[in-house]
């Protein structure tokens, strides 16, 4: 990987804390990551594309209570990623939803791996209550971390795969993939009808 698309994934990995763990500025919805990541592998068209598909897909998904909902910004990164490096992005939004899928069960493992260690924090806290900002800092880390381990590992294991399979592509496939994304902003849109129709009443 050169050295702008691992700042790709740093920033990524960055963008992931926003959703739940920090900030929570809004910065990690795919409208407004994608553009980000196009402006950032110079195509910010391609950024806007990718960020309205994304977000109308994931629209009526919020991380609220015990739902982990799939990263809009795995789902905005990977498809950018690809698209540098000449994949199409309608190859590259469905990789991108599949890693985002994934991100949300690797995130659901992270959390129950957290719950335990937290209970050792809250002890630790209880007796020393100064470290509160050394631990809170060193939790945000270990979650960049890990954030910044699998986008870069997905990323780099997606390009890898198109790169082998894409010569072989038929372009029957390329017709349906084409199809396929070009449906899913009406998908979303057929999605979130009901919520307005529900909020009108």
């Amino acid at each position: 990987m050169t050295l702008p698309l691992i700042l790709l994934c740093v920033f990524a990995a960055l963008l992931e804390l926003d959703t739940t763990y920090a900030f929570q500025t809004l910065l990690s919805r795919p409208i407004i990551a994608a553009p980000i990541f196009g402006w950032l592998t110079g195509d910010v068209a391609a950024g806007i594309q990718i960020g309205i598909f994304a977000e109308l897909l994931f629209a009526d998904v919020s991380p609220l209570g015990g739902i982990i909902p799939p990263s809009g910004v795995v789902a905005s990164a990977v498809p950018l990623f690809l698209y540098v490096q000449g994949i199409e992005l309608y190859f590259g939004f469905f990789l991108g939803v599949l890693g985002a899928v994934l991100y949300s069960f690797f995130d659901a493992l992270l959390r129950k791996t957290r719950f335990k260690w937290l209970i050792f924090l809250e002890k630790r806290i209880g007796k020393k209550p100064s470290d509160i900002t050394r631990i809170i800092l060193i939790t945000l880390l270990l979650s960049f971390l890990m954030s910044f381990v699998f986008i870069s590992v997905l990323v780099w294991a997606s390009s890898q795969l198109m790169f082998i399979l894409y010569p072989y592509l038929p372009q029957q496939l390329h017709f349906s993939f084409r199809l396929a994304y070009m449906a899913v902003p009406w998908i979303g849109l057929a999605a979130l009808i009901p919520i307005f129709r529900l909020k009108a009443r």
